[in-house]
């Protein structure tokens, strides 16, 4: 049985291994096809209608008799889901990715977990304590990681490694394309206030960070009221994807829009397939056996990875912004998770005991 146990912890920790790879890879395939000038809206409607088709048959089959039934309740927490979770958290990435590059919206994502802390602590799902050192190491955490993606907002430094010329020439590939009515109105109106469009893209990769922190605080609780993570996701798909579909309608230039070439066709497909449907598969997976704590700290590796990749692929320069940002960040996040690792150990060695003391002082009770 250990033995058993022990393979099935090994092959978690494989796939979260893999998990940081496959959004690696994600990033830069996306950036190329922003590059190309693909529309943000459309990518996300194609993305989120060719992951909906795998997970919506996968949840209907495989979780058919464990489904709850679904109330107005439900609906409305699956549609808040979709809001937050799909369409805001996409659409924000995808402007941020075209006015940045793949290795600042890989160093981001390692802010989600300290982001899911604090709404959690704001509505009742994780608790704080500072009377206790792990409670402490909690905030000290939260701030040290949120100072990181301040950092990276508003400082970017020379470059470390990698040519800045071809990084600006990047950037401007991805400016030339077909402009995207629905990034051109948030980057024009925050380009009066004095941000330049790089600075404008880190700020929605921060906003993806924080409405991915919102939805899987809300997650933990509803998970408790309809317990088929699968479906839930499904459902929750579905309300992005049909939010994305009616934006699209009133934010894209007619058909011109929705032409895609080869390579933008190949990334749509891998951005579905494998970062949506199977890339939470893992994590989702990987978070029963392991549990949150550590599929956090392996979520930390995404920026090396996507960091590589830009580099071999793309050519991305890496500032020195990027460098102190990512590393606060990753500091941060390994003191947050550390925290409530042992806030969750100490809580379950106080139930044990008092537990034991029960039995102890009242054994002929529950006879």
């Amino acid at each position: 049985m250990a033995a058993g146990s022990g393979s099935i912890m090994w092959k978690a920790q494989l796939a979260l291994l893999v998990t940081p790879l496959i959004y690696g890879c994600y990033h830069v395939v996306t950036k190329v096809a922003l590059n190309h000038g693909v529309n943000q809206l459309v990518f996300s409607v194609l993305r989120d209608l060719i992951a909906l088709s795998v997970l919506a048959p996968l949840a209907y089959f495989h979780e058919k008799q464990m489904r709850p039934p679904i109330t107005k309740s439900l609906l409305m927490s699956f549609f808040l889901l979709g809001l937050l979770g799909i369409f805001a958290n996409q659409l924000l990435f995808l402007i941020g990715l075209k006015y940045t590059n793949a290795t600042y919206a890989a160093a981001t994502q390692p802010a989600i977990p300290v982001f899911t802390f604090l709404f959690s602590a704001i509505i009742g799902v994780e608790k704080v304590n500072f009377l206790r050192y792990e409670g402490v190491a909690k905030v000290g955490g939260t701030i040290i990681c949120v100072s990181g993606a301040l950092l990276m907002v508003f400082y970017r430094g020379p470059v470390v490694i990698g040519n800045e010329e071809d990084n600006v020439s990047q950037t401007e590939i991805g400016s030339e394309g077909q402009p995207d009515s629905s990034s051109r109105l948030l980057i024009d109106g925050l380009k009066d206030i004095v941000f330049d469009e790089f600075s404008v893209g880190v700020m929605c990769l921060i906003g993806n960070c924080m409405c991915m922190g919102a939805y899987l605080a809300i997650q933990a609780p509803m998970l408790r009221k309809y317990p088929t993570n699968i479906s839930l996701t499904a459902y929750s798909y579905f309300f992005g994807t049909v939010l994305m579909l009616i934006v699209s309608v009133f934010m894209t230039n007619g058909i011109s829009d929705w032409t895609l070439t080869g390579s933008e066709i190949l990334a749509v497909t891998y951005s579905g397939i494998l970062a949506s449907a199977l890339g939470y598969g893992l994590i989702t997976w990987s978070t029963k056996i392991l549990g949150p704590t550590m599929v956090a700290l392996y979520n930390s590796l995404q920026p090396f990875c996507s960091t590589a990749l830009s580099l071999i692929f793309l050519g991305s320069a890496v500032y020195l912004g990027s460098i102190l940002g990512g590393t606060f960040i990753i500091v941060g996040l390994y003191i947050v998770t550390w925290g409530s690792y042992r806030e969750r150990q100490a809580d379950a060695n106080n139930v044990g005991v008092i537990h034991n003391e029960s039995c102890v002082l009242d054994p002929l009770i529950q006879k």
